[in-house]
């Protein structure tokens, strides 16, 4: 099926080469997220970062001094924005879930999106919408825990 919207895929991590069959199924996900959320001809930017970069830009736009795994920046309806995505978290945290990287990579790039597109955790129902919207997005499309 022909892709609908531009997935861009970053890599800022200098020493970290991503396999490219997970470049391709992140982007196949992300353009299936966004249109079945109704979104055609969206641009998207995933970029893999190390934990200092995300460090950082977490201290200058939440101001928490602290590593994450993964940042939204929306931008617009046609640029609809960014997911940063700490690699060597993602590495940390498949090991402490027990499952693969591929797994985590792809629940942090959907995490990330969802929050673009208005989807948030602030309250216990908004995370509960939230993680169900995850979950069942990421098992019908072949990553599940």
């Amino acid at each position: 099926m022909a892709r609908t919207n531009k997935i861009m895929i970053n890599n800022l991590i200098a020493d970290a080469r991503l396999d490219s069959d997970l470049l391709n199924d992140l982007s196949e996900l992300a353009d299936n997220l966004l249109t079945a959320k109704g979104f055609k001809e969206a641009e998207l930017s995933i970029t893999f970062v190390d934990n200092l970069k995300i460090k950082e830009l977490n201290k200058t736009y939440r101001e928490k001094d602290e590593v994450t795994d993964v940042l939204s920046f929306p931008i617009d309806e046609e640029l609809l924005g960014e997911v940063i995505i700490s690699l060597p978290r993602a590495v940390e945290q498949a090991e402490d879930y027990g499952h693969s990287l591929r797994r985590e990579v792809a629940f942090l790039m959907v995490h990330g999106l969802l929050h673009i597109i208005g989807y948030d955790h602030k309250n216990n129902a908004d995370k509960t919408e939230m993680r169900q919207a995850e979950e069942e997005f990421l098992e019908r499309h072949g990553f599940s825990r």
